[in-house]
């Protein structure tokens, strides 16, 4: 973790040529060392924090004036911060009565946020209260309504019980870097009496880095695979050498607890839908025994999606690994407890996290709670399931090596695919894929589940969903597309292809003959088994039902949707003249279904 001078320094280099995040912080009190550390954090992650930082203790006027410079900064992401200090303050001044609405006060004001049109699209992220015991009451607050202990965690509460009703609103836990480094730590009383900084320096870059975590996730930009070395890292000892019966395993006393609870963290990973892995220099059966026969192993093969154990390097395997997995190696995080392992993996694939675990087992866990990796924005049941959907993966990319074409192959798997619109039973998941995916994603639009229900219940809007089945199982949603028609007018095909499309200014604004594609994001671990070209034989379908004789499409890179550079123009689309790069044009007339293995279930 940066120190707040290093957070300082790093403006030095901070660039506009970074992506920027367009974010806004109102307080209620003194925010500039806050302002100072989110910017400093943007940079250590790649970011140029773009900061609209709102004036000492103008919360109410900035969310409640529509003239307010909030409104017109036009932020992608408002951070609120209410500290516990004012509403002590607050609570001192009221009377019993009122004191026990306090907390029904705020969450109100907090929800008139959410449900405020001039933010519409924008996400909200709220830091929590963390508490002050007053000690007016002693333990005996507990039992008091009127108490601030009894406000504080009932507010905090309610938020929770908020975030969940909106999804526009994301709850920064800072009450838990409390309860984790203490109140001493997170709070410095000689700073706040003549600065009105409620937040230590020490604290604060912990603060920004958890706003960021959720800033990042709410991208797309998450971790989604947990890859572990095996001896001295998820249990004491080395196989090989002391056998299954010397390894330090168990929930008694001595180490072996400590690598028995670090594997229950793992495993609520993998419950949570983490992909867990293993890569390790041994004999793979040595390896794997024991996962097979230890019986106070916690995790299990079913546990693990991709293990790779034999006596290639590290570096290696963790690049066998993304091979199956299609995820970027910044979606990565690797635990060895060798040092010398950690540096070679670090110096030779760029973008994987890789912690410095401490030397002590024991300390494992506490410092990697720290370390809040694997922030998420969003969750839904279908995320139990990956790790299942890639040791099938796994299986397939073992199949296809036995076909001497990739057609053969692609044949042989059975694939069906069930085609619909957007449901109540599919937003949530269309949602969740919309937020996540970031490789292929043409244009990178973060839909809620309100905008995807919005989408659905639209004419106008052509709403697609593909799942995928084979031999091997269900992949579940796959791919979401969300076409719009537009009124288009001197589109033309490049010069350069040596054919141009008719003029579209006879496109009327009541019928227009042109769809737009807005979104088309697939699951990177469908890749090469001709999904992209059952999709757009799909759209195309629908657009001649719709009348419409061109589609449109546009690839807006980012930093990791580089593969997708080419996706039209590789799918027969043509580059249109006088729109800048990056938009493409489909004749529908005179489009041939294109060849797939994939059938309509």
């Amino acid at each position: 973790m940066f120190t707040f001078n290093e957070l300082k320094k790093n403006l030095r280099h901070e660039a506009g040529s970074l992506p920027t995040i367009r974010m806004a912080l109102v307080g209620d009190t003194a925010t500039q060392f806050l302002a100072t550390a989110l910017r400093g954090t943007g940079v250590a992650r790649g970011f140029h924090i773009d900061l609209f930082e709102a004036e000492y203790n103008q919360v109410e006027r900035q969310f409640l004036d529509p003239g307010s410079e909030l409104y017109a900064f036009d932020a992608d992401v408002v951070v609120l911060f209410q500290s516990t200090h004012k509403l002590a303050e607050q609570h001192s001044m009221m009377t019993a009565e009122q004191q026990e609405q306090l907390a029904d006060v705020r969450i109100a004001f907090v929800a008139s946020i959410c449900e405020n049109k001039a933010l519409a699209g924008k996400k909200l992220i709220c830091l929590n209260y963390p508490e002050i015991d007053d000690t007016v009451f002693g333990s005996y607050a507990n039992q008091v309504p009127s108490s601030l202990t009894w406000q504080v965690r009932r507010l905090n509460f309610e938020l929770m019980q908020l975030s969940r009703q909106y999804q526009n609103l994301f709850l920064c836990d800072i009450a838990a870097l409390q309860n984790k480094f203490g109140r001493d730590w997170l709070f410095a009383p000689n700073i706040y009496v003549s600065t009105e900084m409620v937040l230590s320096l020490d604290a604060l870059p912990f603060v920004a880095s958890r706003v960021l975590d959720i800033a990042c996730a709410i991208r797309g930009q998450f971790k989604k695979c947990l890859i572990l070395d095996l001896d001295n890292t998820l249990w004491g000892g080395v196989i090989g050498d002391d056998g299954l019966e010397g390894i330090q395993l168990g929930h008694g006393l001595g180490i072996g607890k400590a690598f028995s609870e670090f594997q229950l963290w793992v495993k609520k990973l993998r419950q949570r839908g983490i992909i867990i892995c293993v890569a390790s220099k041994n004999d793979e059966q040595v390896a794997k025994e024991p996962f097979e026969r230890h019986p106070d192993m916690v995790l299990r093969l079913d546990d693990i999606a991709v293990f790779q154990a034999n006596w290639e390097t590290k570096v290696d395997n963790i690049r066998a690994i993304q091979r199956v997995l299609n995820i970027g190696f910044d979606s990565m995080v690797f635990l060895d407890d060798n040092p010398f392992e950690r540096a070679i993996v670090r110096e030779n694939i760029q973008g994987i996290t890789v912690p410095e675990l401490p030397d002590d087992p024991g300390l494992y866990l506490e410092y990697l709670y720290s370390l809040n990796l694997f922030e998420t924005a969003s969750y839904s049941s279908a995320d139990k399931d990956r790790t299942r959907q890639y040791q099938v993966e796994a299986q397939r990319v073992q199949l296809a090596k036995t076909f001497d074409s990739e057609a053969d192959f692609l044949r042989s798997l059975g694939m069906t695919s069930v085609v619909s619109g957007f449901t109540k039973f599919n937003t949530p998941r269309v949602a969740q894929l919309t937020q996540r995916s970031n490789q292929f994603n043409l244009r990178t639009v973060r839909y809620t589940e309100a905008d995807i229900a919005a989408l659905a219940s639209d004419p106008e809007v052509v709403d697609l969903s593909f799942t995928l089945e084979d031999r091997f199982g269900d992949n579940g949603l796959i791919a979401v597309v969300v076409m719009k028609p537009i009124d288009e007018r001197g589109l033309s095909a490049s010069a350069e292809s040596g054919t141009r499309f008719p003029d579209l200014r006879e496109a009327s604004h009541d019928h227009p003959e042109t769809l737009f594609i807005d979104t088309w994001l697939m699951s990177c671990r469908v890749l090469r088994r001709g999904v992209e070209n059952f999709v757009l034989n799909t759209m195309v379908e629908r657009a001649r039902q719709r009348g419409c004789r061109r589609i449109v499409g546009e690839y807006l890179p980012t930093l990791k949707n580089k593969m997708v550079e080419r996706h039209y123009l590789d799918l027969g689309f043509l580059p249109l003249e006088g729109q800048g790069s990056g938009r493409y044009v489909l004749d529908v007339d005179a489009y041939q279904p294109k060849e797939c293995f994939i059938t309509i279930k």
